[in-house]
């Protein structure tokens, strides 16, 4: 391990720690009014892959209701994410008990989203590269597009930020990450162009 990324280690490991003990009156209060507005379960819980496609369980607070329709199947997630859940995911609310993964070492602060199994079952071995570090809350795919990008437009991203990680590339995504939460997300062509150069070139050099 490099010093850079035992650094990376411990800022996860003493801030995850202290946010959560800051934050744990916020969180509650977020646990309450999700109680009294959708009931149980309170927090979503979903198996992904992390490094290596390690599996693990990641934690959100729940956005959407039960809902369903008169044969017994859950309505389209539009119609059953409410306002306060749209309120919670505008403002990365129901990010927060990640914070739980990152004390435990599932994930960063920093590094590509971690997704389901099913789709790293579908990656072909450059797009495997995605998993060579650990996965994170925000990253640069999510300071330049996210839910805005097409899913391989993301992966264009990630592979870039893996190859160029530094702990200063860390803390500019994070100060974008305040810009995201208070903007929204926005794709930014010159950065997605970059890493598509980038990809078909490491590709050729394969």
């Amino acid at each position: 391990m490099t010093i850079q990324k035992l650094i990376k280690y411990l800022i996860d490991r003493l801030i995850s720690a202290i946010a959560l003990l800051l934050l744990s009156p916020f969180l509650l209060l977020t646990a309450i009014i999700i109680y009294l507005r959708m009931g149980r379960p309170i927090i979503f819980s979903q198996i992904r892959a992390g490094k290596d496609g390690r599996s693990f369980t990641i934690y959100k607070f729940r956005t959407m209701t039960d809902d369903r329709d008169s044969e017994g199947n859950l309505l389209p997630d539009e119609e059953r994410l409410i306002p306060l859940g749209r309120l919670l995911r505008r403002l990365k609310i129901d990010e927060l008990l990640q914070l739980w993964n990152v004390l435990k070492g599932d994930i960063s602060f920093v590094g590509p989203r971690p997704t389901i199994p099913q789709q790293v079952a579908d990656y072909d071995n450059f797009q495997r590269g995605r998993l060579k570090v650990l996965p994170g809350i925000t990253g640069w795919a999510q300071v330049h597009g996210n839910i805005q990008l097409t899913w391989p437009e993301r992966i264009f991203l990630d592979l870039w930020y893996i190859d160029h990680w530094s702990l200063g590339l860390d803390l500019v995504i994070l100060f974008k990450t305040i810009g995201v939460v208070i903007w929204g997300e926005h794709p930014v062509a010159k950065k997605l162009e970059e890493a598509k150069t980038y990809a078909n070139y490491s590709r050729r050099s394969c």
